[in-house]
């Protein structure tokens, strides 16, 4: 059975799913799939194109499903895809991509806090946490379980790395090598996101050989290459370890030091 209000407008072309509530003054609009578990709250949108997996809950007054903010944009068929279980709080916004991936996706269970910004084709991973006033351009993405603290915002191709913390009011404007810590304006480096690393269960000898890594490769007067090449046969090739070394090989716009 579907709770909606009455004051709340639901396109034809919607699906909602059994168990689904709508708040009042809600608007659902056309091409929007809603599923079991998920609570709309009153006067939250869901502009097109919006698809909730299970148990997601959207605060009052969000906009999901928005045209992209891009000149280019021509009226493709794009989406917003929200994965199991997420909250996304009060007055956030999240586009629908462009041509470009023609989606913006957010995983399962993030926590998107009240005012954020998810531009086009920004795509989050699994627990990602965006506090108060996260901003993010276009084409960000964030791997799973990063956490971005309060007035952050992210240029545009951007990408942060699983188990990433950046502290508040930072400006990232380079991609952040995963499990490490990062705050500023300019952004900078501050070693192993240990705290955060230890809450998700990494033990020590793991731990102890990402620091070892983060010296070589931020510590050192190596450049990124040359650590890279010491790090093949200087450091235990622990999966973590290999996820941090390709990360830095494959980053496009240079990473924060």
């Amino acid at each position: 059975m579907k709770n909606i209000h009455p004051t709340a407008i639901v396109s034809g072309e919607a699906k909602l799913a059994p168990g689904v509530e709508v708040g009042a003054f809600a608007m659902i609009g056309p091409g929007c799939e809603v599923a079991e578990g998920c609570v709309i709250a009153p006067r939250a949108t869901l502009d097109r194109n919006v698809r909730l997996d299970r148990n997601v809950r959207v605060g009052i007054g969000a906009v999901l499903g928005g045209d992209p903010q891009d000149l280019k944009f021509q009226g493709e068929e794009t989406t917003v895809e929200i994965g199991e279980g997420t909250v996304i709080r009060e007055y956030s916004t999240i586009n629908r991509g462009t041509s470009e991936s023609f989606k913006t996706t957010v995983g399962r269970s993030c926590f998107i806090m009240s005012y954020v910004h998810l531009a086009h084709d920004c795509h989050l991973g699994d627990g990602v946490i965006l506090a108060n006033g996260v901003q993010l351009a276009g084409h960000v993405r964030i791997d799973d379980r990063a956490t971005l603290s309060g007035l952050s915002a992210v240029h545009q191709f951007v990408r942060i790395g699983r188990h990433a913390f950046v502290g508040g009011c930072s400006r990232v404007s380079k991609d952040i090598p995963p499990f490490l810590k990062a705050v500023g304006n300019p952004i900078k480096l501050y070693g192993l996101n240990t705290v955060g690393l230890q809450r998700a269960g990494f033990d020590e000898p793991t731990l102890r050989e990402l620091k070892r890594a983060y010296r070589l490769f931020f510590n050192s007067d190596l450049n990124i290459t040359q650590a890279l090449e010491r790090a093949e046969a200087d450091l235990e090739q622990r999966p973590e370890v290999k996820e941090l070394m390709r990360f830095l090989e494959a980053s496009g716009r240079g990473v924060v030091v």
